[in-house]
């Protein structure tokens, strides 16, 4: 492994649960247990089913307006946690990677194996396909339960919004039924985290390391070089001789190009000697 490879596992190492998960995962937990018990502390104040009353000693709040107090405590924490949960699962990528595909085959074989009693729990970074489903379930029925749950705080503020559930009574029944489906959700889950306790010393710990190899898996591979590229270039064209350019003439000085051309007089001839015509005495 090449030192440049070590260093990308390094830079990118991350464990199963990162930190900030494992931090959002145990405030909801703890806002989930307030919100249930004050909820049912609620629900005894008003019973919608007449045979179910939930005993004093499992409910917050020793009055109903006691469990409203704690249940708008927890309900805070729940939302703004919540939102903080969501954010982190759709930017990191975190929802896209573990929860996405679910085909209709994994589903099954998935099935097949629960009643056959043959799940197998050796690799805590994959996750079947009825776990995609229920965690995906529990994430929707949080955003349902906290919709009607505003409904049924501020009526007139959120006529709008309520008038999708028909009426009141109706907003009652559907907040009760996710409240339920969260408790059994709950059941399932802590159930096989005693089963199966490598999955709860994973979300205090953060588990095993998987980015760093991940990211090593992930890194592209170098190009191979073509071997077009690997043939010796050609050697290149020898440049045509050019013929040497003519010497510019002497350059004539200044004083003979000044002085003008002599030009030959022709020579005056004195006349022959002849006889005088001097008087002879």
């Amino acid at each position: 492994m090449s030192t440049a490879a070590v260093t990308s596992i390094a830079a990118h190492e991350q464990r199963l649960h990162p930190l900030p998960l494992r931090i959002m995962h145990w405030i909801n937990a703890v806002a989930i247990f307030i919100m249930i018990g004050s909820g049912w502390k609620i629900y005894n104040d008003d019973v919608i089913l007449g045979w179910l009353h939930f005993p004093d000693a499992i409910v917050i709040g020793i009055w109903a307006q006691y469990g409203l107090q704690w249940h708008f405590f927890g309900m805070w924490i729940f939302v703004l946690n919540g939102i903080a949960y969501l954010t982190y699962g759709i930017v990191t990528g975190r929802f896209r990677k573990k929860l996405f595909p679910i085909t209709l085959s994994e589903l099954l074989a998935t099935i097949n194996d629960a009643l056959r009693f043959h799940l197998s729990h050796d690799d805590l970074t994959v996750y079947n396909a009825v776990q995609k489903i229920l965690y995906l379930g529990v994430i929707l029925v949080g955003i349902l339960i906290v919709i009607t749950g505003l409904c049924l705080w501020k009526p007139v503020q959120f006529s709008e919004l309520a008038s999708l559930f028909y009426n009141f009574q109706t907003i009652r029944v559907i907040h009760f039924l996710c409240m339920a489906a969260i408790v059994g959700f709950i059941v399932v889950h802590v159930s096989l985290a005693l089963l199966v306790p490598q999955t709860l010393i994973a979300m205090v710990t953060g588990g095993p390391v998987v980015s760093g190899v991940a990211a090593l898996a992930l890194e592209p591979a170098p190009m191979p070089v073509p071997a077009s590229a690997l043939a010796p270039l050609p050697e290149p064209m020898p440049e045509p001789e050019t013929a040497p350019a003519p010497e510019p003439p002497p350059a004539v000085p200044p004083a003979a190009a000044a002085e003008p051309p002599v030009e030959d007089t022709p020579a005056v001839e004195s006349p022959p000697p002849g006889p005088t015509n001097e008087p002879t005495q």
